[in-house]
């Protein structure tokens, strides 16, 4: 360490001298300094203020430039030493020397930018204002093709210098993908794939900018899906199919990139991965098996991806997903339930789906679980009976498959989740089944339930669905007992409280479904109308000019019908609905001004 004072005082003197022997002499004892322990080393360099003439030293025709840039590298590995290498000026000569034709020196001041970079505002704030990143970008374009390993090297420590200026800093990732930094690295993938830790830059810039979602339509524009799913299958290493999997997943969330995913074969890579490690109860394994069929479940998302992959219910990657639901892993039948979900997002593939007995399957992995059960193969096996529900067709051979009963066994559940996709279910197979929706809407613990649920103020999803399965069983049965059992559980002021929902057609089904009772069962519901303030709530309603037109003309129908009762007609007396009925006689709707008059005649000779 005496030595290095002496070397620094020295190379204070050649500095000003340009003496490019002395110097070099003085620049290999800092080199070795470092070498041997370089932050002791870098704290000494910062305390003798020579930093400064560094500047100085870094110009395009000497031959210590490179070593300038050197020790300027080395000693940015230290985080204390990135603002004081900003503060003494030596970014702008550095992005200069990014002019050079000097390999050596394109190398060394690639890694010294790199470096201060490294999670530095100040470094990379220095180096945009400089206007380094463009440089670099044309020379990775220009030296692309080159094979040769210090051109490789090259690349190398330009893509690393990238993805240190730009790491985690949204702006600065956009500018690179405005300079169209993503072809570039594509064809570098393409191109450079034999050479590992090339590939590794590429990789983590990918990862880097695929989570900006600007970046994902020029991604789809590049060959990338079949660049990565190439570069997969080569690997055989845990870590580096690890890295493949960290950028192909943001990747796969662009609907356009999951189509060429499965075009470059990905899938069959995922299956072979899934097949591989299902029986292995190794960590790392354990880890890639979820990482592979979360993919694929991801890959489903994509409406021309999942069609494809479907191939009319025929295809072989539909059928492996099948054969992960009667599998005895938490995670495979997991994906496959979600796989199954997303299958079913339209008619056809639902009713071909029903036809072929995945019902059955599903609710004999509903059956597993429903003692201390998995949550999330809960939850996704219900979604995926939710959606196949939806077509009509569907509705009577999976209540005549006994899914009903299949989906009460959940009904104790605790968890918001599961709750919130066995009320949508339920909801969803009794639209327009009649008979379903009597069986069930007598179904007393069924009705407490969701009348206590209705009171999930935390869990606004369950609080929702919860309405809308009450106001269902009472619109599709139309059933006396059914509005009895609902108003002794005490559902109806839920029902009133449904009418006053921000969403329209919540707002609806709630007054259809208190029309029904008014029609049906008005005097055993009417202390509950009465105590829930209906009436008022629908001269709000009415007078409220924001409401939609469907909404004024559903609660002119139910204040006609509540005219049965004594009590409420007083009610609709004391509150002037006269005034506000005889305004919308001129509503644009056609509809509304016919209810409009009709209920005023009514008004008037009921007063």
């Amino acid at each position: 360490m005496d030595n290095l004072s002496d070397t620094l005082k020295k190379l204070k003197i050649t500095a000003v001298d340009r003496t490019d022997d002395s110097l070099e002499g003085c620049l290999d004892c800092l080199l070795q300094a470092l070498a041997q322990n370089n932050m002791e080393t870098s704290e000494k360099i910062q305390g003798s203020g020579i930093l400064q003439l560094f500047a100085s030293l870094l110009v395009p025709q000497s031959s210590c430039t490179a070593k300038v840039a050197n020790i300027i590298a080395e000693i940015a590995k230290n985080e204390f030493m990135r603002i004081p290498c900003v503060d003494a000026g030596l970014i702008s000569p550095l992005v200069q020397l990014l002019n050079s034709k000097d390999q050596e020196v394109l190398l060394q001041t690639g890694r010294a930018l790199g470096n201060i970079c490294y999670d530095s505002h100040e470094g990379r704030s220095a180096v945009d204002q400089a206007g380094g990143a463009q440089i670099v970008i044309d020379h990775l374009r220009s030296l692309c093709s080159k094979t040769d390993p210090a051109n490789e090297k090259l690349l190398t420590v330009f893509c690393g210098m990238l993805m240190n200026y730009s790491n985690e800093n949204d702006s600065l990732q956009a500018q690179l993908i405005n300079m169209g930094v993503i072809p570039t690295l594509v064809k570098l993938l393409g191109i450079h794939y034999q050479n590992a830790a090339l590939t590794e830059m590429c990789l983590v810039a990918f990862g880097n900018l695929a989570e900006l979602e600007s970046s994902k339509e020029q991604f789809a524009s590049t060959n990338i899906a079949e660049e990565l799913v190439k570069l997969f299958k080569k690997q055989i290493d845990h870590d580096k199919r690890e890295m493949v999997f960290e950028v192909l997943a943001p990747l796969a969330e662009n609907d356009a990139i999951k189509l060429q995913l499965v075009e470059a074969g990905l899938v069959e890579c995922l299956l072979e991965i899934v097949q591989q490690k299902v029986d292995s109860d190794k960590e790392e394994d354990i880890a890639e098996l979820k990482t592979a069929s979360d993919l694929m479940v991801l890959l489903l998302l994509g409406d021309e991806s999942m069609q494809k992959l479907f191939e009319g219910g025929k295809g072989n990657v539909f059928q492996r997903v099948l054969s992960w639901i009667p599998s005895n892993n938490h995670q495979l039948q997991l994906a496959g339930a979600l796989a199954i979900a997303n299958f079913a997002r339209n008619d056809g593939n639902c009713i071909h789906m029903v036809d072929n007995g995945i019902v059955e399957k599903l609710m004999d992995l509903l059956d597993r679980h429903v003692e201390d059960g998995n949550v999330t193969v809960q939850h996704a096996a219900l979604s995926a009976l939710r959606n196949l529900a939806i077509p009509v067709i569907n509705k009577a051979k999976m209540l005549s498959a006994g899914v009903t009963e299949a989906v009460l066994k959940f009904l104790k559940s605790e968890m918001p989740p599961v709750q919130f996709k066995l009320l949508g279910t339920l909801r969803m197979l009794i639209d327009a089944q009649a008979e379903a929706a009597e069986q069930l809407g007598k179904n007393v613990k069924l009705v407490e339930r969701l009348v206590e649920w209705c009171e999930a103020k935390d869990h606004a999803g369950v609080m929702g669905e919860s309405n809308r399965l009450l106001s269902a069983l009472i619109r599709h049965s139309k059933s006396k007992d059914v509005i009895k059992t609902i108003v002794q559980s005490g559902g109806i002021k839920h029902l009133v409280t449904m009418a006053t929902s921000e969403h329209v057609i919540m707002q609806n089904e709630a007054l259809v479904a208190l029309a029904l009772i008014a029609a049906l069962e008005l005097g055993t519901a009417e202390k509950d109308l009465e105590s829930a303030k209906l009436v008022q709530i629908l001269h709000t309603l009415l007078a409220d000019e924001r409401s939609a037109p469907e909404i004024k003309y559903n609660s002119m129908v139910l204040i006609c019908a509540l005219m049965g009762s004594e009590s409420l007609h007083k009610e609709v007396q004391d509150l002037a609905f006269l005034d506000v009925v005889s305004k919308l006689r001129s509503h644009e709707n056609k509809s509304v001004a016919q209810q409009a008059s009709l209920t005023e005649q009514r008004l008037a000779v009921e007063s």
